[in-house]
């Protein structure tokens, strides 16, 4: 007698063992990696709503012109939603214009970063030889010094702005932007399609566009959203040392820093202010972090 092998004796074209638990554990890592992204995105979107859209839809009180007269009101007085600071200013407003200014100068200095030292990084790896030797020893100065007091140094012998804060604080980011590119450009150089238009008499300014930028972007647009983070904190450093935006103007940092000289009696002038720089950072390295897994980007 001839016995039936057990996989004879499942039933044609069923489910084998195990597949359904494997099934349930795929669905539930796409889930988690949706989490994973729309998680941070929706912080973002709140945020960024909040400072940009809100002023324009809603009437919002000029955050720079309170009056001593409404100095100290608590959070839900009338006509003000977080109250007021010592000197009559909307904490609401200036929350949210402070806002555009901190987000404002994150996106300048990322976007100049990934700019400038990507086609530095690129244009280094890519030409190779002396030109990449030259082009970073200049980076490798800059980044020989520590980053925070390059920054501060330079922000004190211009004097705090706006401009010169995106000025000083683009230092601490060309030269990151353009060794991340030059890593990435060197894995691409060697590679058969580059190798291919190279050979084929493509100058170097279209392989550097059209082949080499689009596979190195997922990298660059990587590190911009961790950079984001770091930026946003560095600069509500600055603003906080009166070092960055100058009073009365609004910004993350300088709230903190008018709040801190009456936190024992005013907390929530501090809170604030932290609460929105806490969930802004928390949210781009979120988002970072996701796109890295999900572009899988080393």
């Amino acid at each position: 007698m001839v016995s039936a092998s057990p996989d004879a004796l499942l039933p044609s074209g069923g489910p084998q063992p195990g597949s359904t638990g494997a099934t349930g554990r795929r669905t539930r890592r796409g889930w988690a990696r949706r989490l994973e992204l729309a998680v941070p995105l929706a912080l973002l979107i709140v945020v960024f709503g909040a400072c940009f859209l809100v002023p324009a839809v809603l009437p919002v009180p000029d955050p720079i012109g309170g009056s001593i007269i409404d100095s100290d009101l608590p959070p839900l007085a009338p006509g003000h939603l977080l109250g007021t600071d010592p000197v009559g200013n909307d904490v609401f407003s200036r929350l949210l214009y402070g806002g555009r200014v901190s987000l404002a100068i994150a996106v300048a200095v990322n976007v100049i970063g990934l700019v400038l030292g990507g086609l530095l990084g690129a244009f280094a790896a890519y030409r190779g030889g002396v030109t990449d030797a030259v082009i970073m020893r200049v980076l490798d100065v800059l980044i020989a010094f520590p980053s925070l007091v390059l920054t501060l140094a330079i922000a004190q012998s211009l004097g705090p702005s706006v401009s010169h804060t995106i000025f000083a604080l683009s230092f601490f980011s060309v030269p990151a932007f353009a060794r991340t590119a030059r890593a990435a450009t060197l894995r691409l150089r060697e590679q058969t399609f580059v190798t291919a238009a190279r050979l084929s008499g493509t100058g170097t300014g279209r392989v550097l566009f059209r082949h080499i930028t689009p596979n190195i972007l997922p990298q660059l647009i990587t590190f911009a959203l961790l950079g984001m983070g770091i930026i946003i904190v560095v600069e509500g450093a600055l603003s906080f040392l009166q070092l960055g935006v100058p009073l009365p103007n609004p910004s993350w940092g300088n709230m903190i820093y008018q709040g801190q000289q009456s936190i024992s009696t005013e907390p929530l002038l501090v809170l604030f202010p932290s609460m929105f720089l806490f969930v802004s950072t928390l949210a781009f390295n979120l988002l970072g972090d996701a796109m890295r897994a999900r572009w899988n980007v080393r």
